[in-house]
């Protein structure tokens, strides 16, 4: 799958007066991410063609500038997780090769945050002001002729208070040069339906928008292929159509395919369509789309069916950065992101609270997770001062239509979110304007249902649930609940029609929210907030040690949180504790074991809601010996036995109820949960699961390790393509004489890097340590850290060494192909 990546990326190359091309498409669409200009700060005459950028850093798409600043005690916010924003201008050169007299050109912007002006040769192109909509601008009035330098000039404003969480700064996805004739195919125009889907045959119906933007009347003919996973043709047709200047048209094929490679999460096969558009029998466009064959349905009595077989959601939501990356979306950087959410056991995704990146979204079709795909959080009415509420009325229509454009043919969007936690949800006004979203989500994909994330009524105290939440769900075709699943029972009593699923739920709370998703076929699955660690919203997660007699913490404990650390993975991509309990109930694992950090006395822990206790898979306790600790097992089986030193010390059933409170979080409780009090004895910790008949069935085991001997360094792959588009992903640990990761023994480790690229980022998971992210010496946090290498788009190898003290130097090579 991979290597289908690396050669469709290969393809792609930046035009400019200095460098060589490489395209697709006979030059349709050209990589414009390098060699540009970058000033943070005011430049106020930048857009101007004469403008002196001598001066200014030259860089390579994607960039965020946020997350290479420093940290900011007094201009950064728990929100934007303590990093600055502010205005920054890009500028770049390029010229048009020969042979584009007459052709249109168009910048496509995947994505910009946020208030995005462009301008060409000095001439106002286009604004966007939403941060996340991919959009496209006609530059073709103001192109110099072939040969000649025109100087673009992007300015990109993340003023003021506009998020609730990390945004990233900056041009931060990629941008593209799209080259046509005057007589073209219109890229978002392409879609396609799978109406009829069997095992035996499905029926495959094509749209194709084609543009005559000429002042004649054009003849042309459009010739449609199919072709299967392995290149295949599968079908075709061709059909001759007539348009008069400057008309558009849909024409609409239906194609027949026997015996199909359907599109599911284990097995997620994917097809072609490749749309060319003919003159006098030679070529003049062409353009193509990946798709799946794949069957949706929703009901109340069979819950969510993918070709017909029933699916539980098993769902995490996430925000659109890639941890020490930023918000920067390399495209290696997503497609990782998709595979440890499929390692750690989600088989869905939410994407929250806005539309994701194209690279993820390919990666979900080609890997087998299925998305919800967000478009607002926000509409009239704020919840920051300078939120997208400013610019919702103008724009909102655009917006959303830009989503279902460039998104729907992906098979893996099962749903269209129109909203997270909408302040005027049940307002008059809102229920009026999630009828229109409805309407637009209808005009452009109508295979899809429409959704959204209800919270309570905190925010709206005049208001209560059993009342008024009818009102925010009447136009959903199927119901999200943020946090709300105690309601989940009383509401199929009240609406026996609605289909429902946790569009959020906290990790405490997710064992009883997953009892209530198998015992009722209408509620389809849950999404934890969240499935990983982001920037921003900084220490809504906490588990905090205080004293006795301290208040409690306010739920964003400020400076130097930087990191929400209310994930199930943590932002170096390791499972964090919470996912022991998931595994468990979602029947991945069967037994696992995690140990309390001892609580000094006159101390307690401060817990969040969205937190969870701070215990690890640990038996290194040094400092605590015949001492008492917590130890929890986690497991379906009934009762569970425990082995100290393969001494057996005693036997527990398993807790059936979730006993859960929202005044004492530091004393929930949880189902498939047996808690014990163990004098801490190093060795060897185990638990095991014990079956109805009283066999021994599973185990975990807990060993002490020794002292640190050496640092490891081992790459996710040691093969990347020499694109500046890959990355490898190299683990950093400390490790005893037997190779056991030493969790509580941490150092500042020195990276340096030689050959055929760079350290993109480097750092360690933990929320508070902001010496170490992004830096080249990080210190690891419970043995771990991370190096993140990236090609500089050259053939040869990489070689990272990381040195520390009183450690032997260590050497990984990556070799670019």
């Amino acid at each position: 799958m991979h290597t289908q990546w690396i050669a469709f990326f290969l393809f792609f190359m930046f035009v400019s007066c200095q460098n060589h091309t490489k395209n697709d498409y006979a030059n349709r669409r050209i990589c414009f991410d390098d060699q540009w200009k970058f000033h943070y700060g005011d430049a106020s005459e930048a857009y101007t063609v004469t403008f002196d950028d001598n001066q200014w850093r030259m860089l390579d798409l994607p960039h965020d500038w946020s997350v290479e600043m420093p940290f900011s005690r007094e201009d950064g916010t728990t929100a934007n997780g303590q990093t600055v924003g502010g205005t920054g201008w890009y500028r770049k050169t390029f010229c048009l090769p020969s042979g584009n007299e007459g052709k249109l050109h168009r910048l496509y912007f995947e994505g910009a945050y946020m208030e995005t002006d462009v301008w060409l040769n000095g001439h106002h192109v286009t604004y966007n002001p939403n941060g996340y909509t991919s959009f496209y601008c006609d530059i073709t009035p103001y192109c110099k002729p072939s040969g000649e330098e025109n100087i673009l000039a992007v300015r990109v404003k993340n003023e003021g208070k506009n998020s609730r969480w990390y945004t990233g700064s900056g041009i931060y996805r990629h941008v593209w040069l799209e080259t046509t004739n005057r007589l073209y195919l219109d890229t978002w125009g392409l879609y396609i339906v799978t109406p009829v889907v069997s095992p035996e045959k499905a029926n495959v119906r094509v749209l194709a928008e084609i543009v005559n933007e000429t002042e004649q009347v054009k003849n042309t003919q459009i010739h449609i292929q199919i072709k299967n996973n392995s290149g295949k043709i599968v079908a075709e047709q061709a059909i001759d159509v007539m348009l008069n200047s400057t008309e558009r048209e849909t024409i609409a094929l239906t194609f027949e395919i026997i015996h199909p490679d359907l599109w599911s999460v284990e097995y997620p096969a994917l097809y072609t369509v490749c749309a060319t558009l003919t003159s006098g029998k030679q070529p003049i466009d062409r353009i193509s789309s990946t798709f799946g064959i794949r069957s949706i349905e929703f009901s109340t009595a069979n819950g969510f069916l993918l070709n017909g077989k029933s699916l539980k959601l098993k769902g995490g939501c996430i925000h659109h950065d890639n941890g020490l990356l930023g918000a920067a979306s390399i495209d290696r950087a997503e497609e990782r992101k998709v595979e440890l959410l499929k390692i750690n056991g989600f088989n869905a995704v939410r994407c929250a609270h806005n539309p994701p990146a194209t690279k993820f979204l390919e990666a979900c079709d080609r890997l087998g997770l299925l998305v919800i795909d967000e478009a607002f959080d926000q509409w009239q009415k704020k919840k920051t001062p300078d939120d997208y509420h400013r610019f919702f009325d103008e724009w909102h229509e655009k917006d959303l239509s830009s989503m279902i454009l460039r998104d729907r043919n992906h098979p893996s969007i099962i749903m269209w979110s129109i909203g997270n936690e909408i302040v005027d949800r049940a307002d008059p006004s809102g229920i009026a304007i999630a009828a229109k979203l409805k309407e637009i989500v209808r005009q452009y994909d109508d295979t899809r249902p429409v959704t959204a994330g209800i919270n309570d009524f905190w925010d709206n105290r005049h208001l209560t649930w059993s009342n008024d939440s009818e009102k925010a769900f009447r136009h959903l075709d199927i119901c999200g609940y943020n946090y709300m699943w105690r309601e989940y029972e009383n509401d199929i009593l009240s609406f026996p029609d609605r289909i429902i699923y946790s569009s959020e739920t906290t990790a405490m709370e997710f064992a009883a929210n997953w009892d209530l998703v198998e015992k009722h076929p209408c509620i389809i699955g849950d999404f934890v907030w969240t499935a990983m660690d982001y920037l921003g919203e900084a220490g809504i997660g906490h588990a905090i040690r205080i004293k006795n007699d301290e208040p409690e913490p306010p739920l964003f404990p400020g400076w130097p949180w930087f990191n929400g650390w209310c994930g199930d993975i943590d932002i170096c991509g390791n499972p964090k504790p919470q996912s022991m309990l998931r595994n468990v109930v979602w029947k991945n694992s069967m037994i696992e074991m995690a140990v309390h950090t001892p609580i000094p006395e006159g101390y307690r822990e401060a817990l969040s809601y969205w937190g969870w206790p701070d215990e690890y898979p640990s038996w290194n306790w040094n400092g605590f010996e015949n001492q008492p600790v917590d130890v929890s097992v986690f497991t379906r089986y009934p009762s569970v036995k425990i082995f100290l030193n393969d001494t057996f010390l005693e036997e527990k059933k398993i807790r059936t109820e979730n006993i859960l409170s929202t005044s004492d979080l530091s004393n929930q409780k949880f189902a498939y949960t047996a808690e014990f009090k163990i004098n801490y004895v190093p060795g060897e910790l185990k638990a095991v699961g014990i079956d109805d008949a009283g066999n021994e069935k599973e185990s975990v085991i807990l060993n002490t390790t020794g002292a640190p001997s050496k640092i490891r360094l081992t790459p996710d792959r040691t093969r990347i393509s020499a694109s500046r588009n890959d990355l490898a992903y190299v683990r950093i640990e400390l490790v005893d004489t037997n190779g056991h990761v030493v969790p509580d023994s941490d150092c500042m480790v020195h990276l340096t890097v030689s050959g055929s690229g760079k350290i993109a980022a480097s750092g360690n998971a933990s929320p508070t340590d902001m010496e170490s992210f992004q830096s080249a010496s990080p210190k690891t946090y419970k043995g771990k850290a991370l190096a993140i290498v990236r090609s500089d788009g050259k053939q040869g190898q990489i070689t990272l060494t990381a040195k520390a003290e009183s450690f032997p130097e260590e050497t990984i090579e990556v070799v670019c192909r």
